[in-house]
């Protein structure tokens, strides 16, 4: 069972997607949704590495809360 931390290199199967303004020097988060329907989370640079695993609502607070501009304030 995926849980927040395991090796994103344990979650065979699934189709990591990179956002189209990611860079080439790989600034970019993927995710990837689990069998679970839950939506995993994980650093580019690090493929391999931890993985956070959210629900579905939780992503959906996270998107419509950015598309928003609740995060604005995190824009460099």
């Amino acid at each position: 069972m995926a849980h927040n931390g395991i090796s994103a290199s344990e979650l065979t199967g699934v189709a990591w997607q990179k956002a189209k303004r990611s860079n080439s020097q790989g600034a970019c988060v993927e995710m990837a949704r689990l069998d679970s329907g839950a939506i995993a989370v994980r650093n580019s640079r690090f493929p391999s590495g931890p993985a956070l695993v959210y629900t579905q609502e939780e992503i959906d607070c996270l998107i419509l809360g950015a598309k928003d501009g609740d995060f604005d304030n995190f824009l460099s």
